[in-house]
């Protein structure tokens, strides 16, 4: 792939702060991705699990077509490219387990690709819950996904994907010029290691990043960091939110990518 266009677009990421109700989550992200919309945004990222944060709701989810048209709607109705950060989906192959999937669907509301969660969150983590095992109810995918859109060359990764650089690093030889990172960071992963590792990942692949984080409260247990923001191919920051939910929308230019990639060629 080369880079598609090299003009101005407005890019969003939404942040929110999902519980086990689907209906209330579901009702929560449309209000944010019509606010993303209207603002102007024609690519929208939601963050990971944000239909729901319920483990023990996944294989159902996973079966249930009508989150998949909801999601569809959304794209449709608000004339966007929307990228759902993460949604339980049967696994290709067979497995017991779902796969963690972030599904992109053009502005007609058609699916046009699916992403399956590589590495997986198999950490002990010193906060409240303490150990994630990801493992136990996701099965990892095994392709690197990028997607051409008018907007430019998408690289998909989901949360844990980006502490390996080795990930974007293929994602840029496949062509991305925008990284897109829907997340549920750890409270205290998140306020140790999110930005650094966004930034990072920006600087090495001289490419647009767009993270977009759970925020919050989630049970007794589960917090997430929040932070969710656009970060430009030179590795600052272009916009960010705090610890609530939100829209962060900001204007990106490939021009940016081509002169940074010319003034400092990596590759």
């Amino acid at each position: 792939m080369t880079i598609t266009q090299t003009g101005s677009a407005k890019v969003a990421a939404i942040q929110c702060h999902s519980g086990d109700d689907i209906d209330k989550n579901k009702a929560s992200l449309a209000g944010l991705i019509a606010q993303a919309a209207q603002q102007g945004a024609k690519l929208v990222l939601i963050p990971e699990m944000c239909l729901c944060m319920d483990g023990a709701q996944y294989q159902a989810m996973a079966q249930d077509t009508s989150l998949h048209t909801w999601l569809s709607k959304q794209a449709s109705t608000n004339d966007i490219w929307l990228f759902a950060g993460a949604v339980p989906q049967s696994s290709p192959d067979g497995d017991s387990r779902v796969r963690s999937a972030l599904l992109v669907f053009n502005p007609k509301g058609e699916q046009i690709a699916r992403y399956d969660k590589i590495h997986l969150f198999d950490v002990d983590v010193g906060d409240a819950h303490s150990r994630y095992r990801e493992s136990e109810r996701f099965a990892p995918g095994t392709d690197i996904v990028v997607v051409d859109t008018p907007l430019g060359n998408v690289g998909l990764s989901i949360c844990f994907d980006l502490r390996f650089p080795e990930h974007y690093l293929a994602l840029r030889n496949a062509g991305a010029d925008i990284l897109l990172v829907p997340a549920a960071f750890t409270y205290t992963t998140g306020k140790a290691h999110w930005e650094v590792l966004l930034r990072a990942r920006a600087i090495e692949q001289q490419c647009y990043l767009i993270a977009a984080n759970q925020c919050g409260w989630h049970d007794d247990k589960r917090q997430t960091w929040g932070h969710s923001m656009v970060i430009d191919p030179w590795g600052e920051v272009m916009a960010q939110l705090n610890d609530t939910p939100g829209v962060v929308a900001v204007d990106i230019d490939l021009k940016n990518v081509v002169q940074r990639r010319a003034a400092m060629p990596l590759r």
